[in-house]
């Protein structure tokens, strides 16, 4: 019967980028699952545990490829794997931050990138101070490094934490020696060309909406 069927699978196709960004949503969720104790997983229960519309998690995970099974739902050790193959969890990416401040420095000593597919292998900074220091195995170069070090490495990812005045000037750089994406976090609007994966971080835009929202309650 079909209920009885083994899980099955469909070709996913584009993903929308809202759904991409909720991805992680469910992989955490599933990941704190105690696989010995619970084997599938409905969507209704994934919504309500996320706080989300029951028929967006079902478009959602279709788009791994995964088709639940009837009044039994997904098997959850099959979507973990789905979802991680769809983010590229497995097929990690080599990346430069320049911009070692508070801010950088933070980034390097994060260790959740590199499970999901983030791999920082250099840094770089202009103060002669953090030039040569090593932070997380990583080690920090002079900027006027770049170039040699991106020959030699070739980085898919940038990452820019430095002030906002030098950020178009970073951005223009890692372009020419071969970056494929770049990670914004400052508060400039890059130009880059069509080519390149842009991905803004504002923190203070993210900040500005919850001083407005906690305004609007008082």
């Amino acid at each position: 019967m079909e209920a009885e069927r083994k899980q099955e699978t469909k070709k996913p196709t584009g993903v929308p980028e809202p759904t991409i960004r909720r991805m992680p949503l469910y992989h955490n969720l599933l990941k704190k699952i105690n696989i010995d104790e619970v084997e599938y997983i409905s969507a209704p229960l994934i919504a309500r545990i996320l706080n989300l519309d029951p028929t967006q998690v079902v478009k959602d995970l279709s788009y791994t490829g995964i088709i639940g099974k009837t009044r039994v739902g997904y098997k959850i050790v099959e979507l973990i794997i789905a979802i991680e193959n769809l983010l590229g969890f497995h097929h990690p990416h080599d990346a430069f931050l320049v911009g070692a401040g508070n801010l950088g420095f933070a980034l390097l000593n994060y260790t959740g990138f590199k499970p999901v597919g983030m791999n920082i292998i250099a840094a770089f900074d202009t103060d002669r101070k953090k030039i040569g220091t090593l932070v997380q195995d990583v080690k920090i170069y002079d900027f006027e490094r770049y170039r040699e070090m991106a020959e030699k490495m070739k980085p898919a990812i940038g990452i820019i934490t430095t002030p906002p005045s030098v950020a178009q000037q970073v951005a223009d750089v890692m372009v020419v020696w071969g970056i494929k994406a770049i990670w914004n976090y400052t508060q400039v609007s890059l130009r880059v060309p069509p080519s390149i994966v842009l991905q803004d971080t504002h923190i203070y835009a993210s900040l500005a909406v919850i001083i407005n929202k906690l305004n609007k309650e008082k």
